[in-house]
């Protein structure tokens, strides 16, 4: 059975088998956590699966680190919190910083049993396996994923810490054609939406008009308020740096 909330981890370079997973971080120590995370958590091209897997996606593209690192978190105690941060933000009637900084900002973890952070096992797995899909959609939105690239994918993924599960989900995703219509009927709150349209920012480096265009069908597809993506963007962008 696939563990989708490990191989999130494994995605993110976060939480690694055998580490253990550290309690979340209380109220005011989320900005510490989120502004030191590169250590724990490679980003794409980097730990993600020992290097591998989330860069394989990527062919080489690059995509978003988070920055810096000191305490390990799992990938949905990071989307979780980026989500909820740029979703209380938006609710506030905050303006999104115009040039953020991961060093400017401010974070707090997602309140525990929310859509932002289940409490239940199976509602957690859920959520990943919607994230991992998000994540693999945005990362094909571009054409660079073709017949001949997901057959060197295959191919290479062989060499990686993966169970047959694991690779038997990657595979399907790669080979289902882009589907922006059910990959927004996977968010079963608003909440969750916010968190797979953060989760699909992080997968790319928006830098060309097709990418550009599939974020704009998600949000629409996934009834995102236009001042809540630009909040999840300004979230995104202070959190991460290019890979």
């Amino acid at each position: 059975m696939l563990d989708a909330k490990r191989l999130l981890d494994q995605f993110l370079g976060g939480a690694q088998p055998g580490s253990g997973t550290p309690a979340a971080p209380g109220p005011g120590g989320f900005d510490q956590a989120l502004g030191g995370l590169s250590k724990h958590l490679g980003g794409f091209g980097g730990g993600a699966a020992i290097g591998g897997l989330a860069g394989l996606l990527l062919g080489g593209k690059g995509g978003r680190n988070l920055a810096g690192g000191a305490l390990q978190l799992g990938g949905i105690a990071v989307l979780g919190g980026l989500a909820y941060k740029a979703y209380r933000d938006w609710q506030a009637g905050k303006q999104p910083a115009s040039v953020p900084t991961a060093q400017s900002t401010t974070m707090l973890p997602a309140p525990v049993d929310t859509p932002f952070n289940p409490a239940s096992e199976a509602d957690q797995q859920a959520l990943s396996r919607h994230v991992l899909r998000a994540m693999i959609s945005a990362a094909k939105a571009d054409g660079h994923i073709d017949a001949t690239e997901q057959a060197n994918i295959f191919a290479r993924m062989d060499g990686l810490p993966l169970n047959a599960e694991d690779k038997a989900f990657v595979v399907d995703e790669l080979r289902k054609p882009l589907d922006v219509d059910a990959m927004a009927r996977a968010a079963r709150t608003p909440e969750e939406a916010a968190e797979l349209y953060a989760a699909s920012l992080l997968a790319i480096d928006v830098d060309n008009a097709a990418e550009r265009g599939y974020l704009a069908m998600l949000a629409a597809r996934l009834n995102l308020d236009d001042g809540l993506v630009q909040h999840l963007h300004a979230t995104i962008e202070a959190a991460t740096q290019k890979a």
